[in-house]
């Protein structure tokens, strides 16, 4: 799914009802925003979520790769997804 989303007053976004429904958001759900060097990640805050993250970089470590290598494989990912799905980038 591709949406687009526009900031208003004081930085406000509006997520489209499909999402908010999709994964049932409700007004007053608390989410943490990740700049990933201008990639933006909205996660829910729950508490699997920092566990996650905890798994990825203990994993991160241990592979020995760095968070710039992290990043750009993840950014050649996305663009690869975009490819395949879209037929554009």
């Amino acid at each position: 799914m591709v949406s687009t989303i526009q900031v208003r007053k004081r930085g406000v976004l509006t997520l489209p009802s499909e999402l908010r429904e999709k994964y049932a958001i409700e007004e007053g759900d608390t989410f943490r925003l990740v700049d990933m060097d201008g990639i933006f990640v909205l996660t829910p805050m729950v508490p699997m979520v920092p566990e996650l993250a905890r798994e990825i970089e203990r994993l991160r470590q241990e592979s020995g790769m760095s968070m710039d290598e992290l990043l750009q494989g993840l950014r050649e990912e996305r663009a690869r997804y975009y490819q395949e799905k879209y037929g554009e980038e």
